[in-house]
């Protein structure tokens, strides 16, 4: 899913250490420094106050309270990734000019380095593309780089080539300007069929590489989401489809958004392996295995802006890969 939150990427998952401190009544720094030797009692008041710290789940703050005895985590922040490289990747353009590239991304490639990803990137392959032109607003790791859509979501991205087109790129996603629709083939379909989903979005309590829709706190984050299409009706009347093909429009662009949404609505994206809770029916199973699908079924169809520079309307579509094209075929068919 695309963000356009500040670059700290959905893929850049922090690091998350956990241990229980079994005596309570002392400073929470001196116990959470015996607690976890690898960190500093300097780096855990630090960490303290960015709400990096929980317990039992619950954000805690201040050095300086008391411990509790339980189970504490601790989120550490990924290391900033060393200089990207040129890969000569092969890319899908769709559009390039002096100022910008817009590319159709495969599931499978991350937008920027971070641990776990430091090759192989879409920041790897427009540095061999387009050379010393790319922006570098986005940081030494992040060239050129103004939204992003996770690793393994297909689908239009845009790049900037130049400082002028990042600002004005970024000023775009920034007021929402943005035209973004997405393809997501969902374990049994959103009720009513069109709607808007608005929430707050943030980090889950429970398990900070996750978010999650919040009471309070987090951001504000709206879909709007039409069923095209329904797989699988049972026979008996007004029984629930075992799975459909969903269109997003995005309004917001919060991190894992669309797949945090639809997961809200009791119809997570198809593969999904952090929000699609709960089993699939059988041919829906067999669906997703026969169509060698190892991801969530979730595609960036649709991006249209105005070209920061020149002032035209451009506006890109592109179908869905082979994977989510074999699974609605097959789905088709229950």
């Amino acid at each position: 899913m695309v963000s356009d939150e500040p670059l700290l990427s959905e893929d850049d998952d922090a690091t998350v250490l956990e241990a229980r401190v079994e005596a309570g009544g002392v400073r929470l720094d001196k116990a959470l420094a015996e607690a976890f030797p690898a960190l500093s009692r300097a780096r855990l008041q630090a960490l303290l106050a960015e709400g990096a710290v929980t317990f039992e789940g619950q954000p805690v703050s201040g050095g300086s309270a008391k411990a509790r005895v339980g189970l504490y985590a601790v989120a550490l922040p990924p290391v900033a990734p060393a200089t990207p490289q040129p890969e000569t990747i092969p890319l899908t353009v769709l559009y390039e000019d002096a100022d910008l590239i817009v590319i159709d991304k495969p599931a499978g490639m991350a937008a920027h380095p971070a641990p776990g990803n430091e090759t192989g990137t879409l920041v790897n392959a427009l540095l061999a593309h387009c050379g010393d032109s790319l922006s570098g607003i986005g940081g030494v790791a992040r060239p050129g780089i103004v939204h992003r859509l996770d690793k393994d979501t297909s689908g239009v991205m845009v790049a900037a080539k130049t400082d002028r087109a990042h600002a004005g790129l970024s000023a775009l996603f920034a007021t929402h300007d943005i035209e973004r629709t997405y393809i997501a083939l969902t374990r049994g379909a959103p009720n009513p069929a069109k709607g808007r989903i608005e929430t707050l979005i943030g980090r889950s309590s429970s398990d900070r590489k996750k978010m999650a829709v919040l009471k309070s706190g987090g951001r504000n984050a709206i879909t709007d989401y039409v069923v095209q299409q329904t797989f699988g009706e049972p026979a008996r009347a007004g029984g629930a489809p075992l799975a459909a093909r969903v269109a997003c429009t995005l309004h917001t662009g919060r991190t894992h958004q669309i797949r945090v949404h639809l997961a809200s609505k009791g119809a997570p994206i198809l593969g999904d392996p952090v929000y699609g809770s709960g089993s699939p029916a059988a041919s829906v199973r067999a669906a997703v295995h026969d169509a060698g699908l190892t991801r969530q079924a979730l595609h960036a169809a649709v991006l249209g802006f105005v070209h920061p520079v020149t002032g035209e309307a451009l506006r890109f579509e592109t179908q869905p890969p082979p994977d989510m094209l074999a699974l609605e075929s097959l789905l088709r068919d229950l």
